[in-house]
């Protein structure tokens, strides 16, 4: 059990289920390929930033003193997810681009300042 915690693989996959599962539900109004197309593009760039998110979260981590540390890693993270997935849901033609990276990017907050907040107690402790 505690081997799948920590398994990259499963955790993207779960990111791509979970996620494009809600992309393809914000754009369950609009035919059927828009809406796999959308989500796969929006499960596929869920396990991909899930792969990077946490090496990313601990070396801004790493190098930031004082509230730095805190606020930093959490906006970066959130600006580009935000860049990353508005841009590619553009150029994939998704039709609802907001509803379709709204809880992606709330999970992505979330997650990096717990995150954080956790590095950052590790070290101050």
């Amino acid at each position: 059990m505690r081997l799948s915690l920590q398994s990259s693989a499963l955790h993207m996959a779960v990111a791509f289920l979970l996620m494009g599962g809600w992309a393809a539900f914000a754009n369950r109004s609009h035919p059927l390929p828009q809406m796999l197309l959308a989500g796969f593009v929006q499960g596929s760039l869920s396990a991909l930033i899930t792969l990077g998110l946490k090496r990313m979260l601990e070396a801004l981590s790493a190098r930031l003193q004082g509230l730095a540390t805190l606020i930093m890693p959490p906006l970066l993270a959130l600006g580009a997810s935000a860049l990353l997935l508005s841009v590619i849901h553009r150029l994939a033609g998704t039709p609802e681009i907001l509803p379709t990276i709204v809880v992606p990017l709330s999970v992505t907050t979330v997650y990096s300042a717990a995150y954080t907040f956790a590095l950052w107690s590790r070290r101050n402790a």
